[in-house]
């Protein structure tokens, strides 16, 4: 049975603040304050995000209480290449015992490896669902068949992957139409769907546009970093994807936030 998250929503939507870049990344996001996660506690605090994604060393060096956190619990860098795998370094239990009130794990289906990661997320899956703790799952297609990961099929695809394995959202990328998203949350069916963030956009309106387009197509939310916390003024973005997201403000209207 799927478990709720309605901790993670306001008016049946959410905007997560996601913070677990530094370990597949390095501090090449970073500047010189949202390198300092105390800095991103207190953003998400200011704000008011719905919640907020950590890895485990954060959680227990950082992690205050003042927003609801997803712990994720695999991880990988980017140092080593080909076909990518990423592998269980925090239990559920760790999770719980960190107050997490989520986990997130991230599967990479169109990697030789796709059959790991499924496995290990399926165990992750019955021991969180038996602790009443909802599963969001980061599904990034990768691989030599993958040439374009923000198609319409592959983004679809990992939507209705989600679904099929169990998850209760997804994370997937935004595939560029409101008519190709609307498709991608039909096939995640009841599982919930947030659109990744990704890389800092060409601009603010243009991100706010995207954000704007994937909850005209059904999305539940965002979760966003670097397009947050690499901004001119992160309070101000924050505000503005709010109104999108939870309020359901006009883009032309949530862009006077950013004034």
């Amino acid at each position: 049975m799927a478990v709720a998250l309605n901790e993670f929503l306001t008016n049946n939507r959410g905007i997560l603040l996601a913070y677990d870049h530094g370990i597949e990344h390095g501090p090449t996001d970073f500047n010189e304050f949202s390198v300092d996660p105390q800095f991103i506690m207190d953003l998400a605090s200011k704000a008011g995000f719905n919640g907020l994604v950590l890895q485990k060393g954060l959680a227990e060096k950082y992690y205050d209480g003042r927003i609801p956190m997803i712990l994720k619990l695999n991880g990988k860098t980017n140092l080593v290449h080909g076909d990518p795998v990423s592998r269980q370094i925090c239990s559920v239990e760790e999770a719980v015992s960190l107050h997490a009130k989520a986990v997130g794990y991230t599967i990479y289906p169109g990697s030789i490896h796709e059959s790991i990661m499924f496995r290990e997320f399926g165990k992750i899956q019955v021991e969180a669902h038996k602790r009443d703790l909802p599963v969001i799952t980061w599904i990034y297609p990768r691989g030599k068949n993958i040439k374009d990961d923000t198609s319409s099929d592959v983004v679809s695809y990992a939507a209705r992957i989600g679904l099929e394995i169990g998850s209760d959202a997804v994370k997937i990328k935004y595939s560029g139409t409101v008519d190709s998203f609307r498709w991608a949350v039909k096939a995640a069916g009841r599982a919930r769907v947030f659109m990744s963030g990704g890389p800092l956009a060409n601009s603010e309106k243009d991100f706010l546009r995207q954000v704007r387009e994937v909850m005209e197509a059904g999305a539940t939310g965002v979760a966003v970093g670097r397009n947050v916390w690499q901004s001119k003024n992160p309070l101000k973005m924050s505000e503005a994807l709010k109104r999108i997201i939870i309020d359901d403000w006009s883009l032309t209207d949530a862009e006077k936030a950013l004034v």
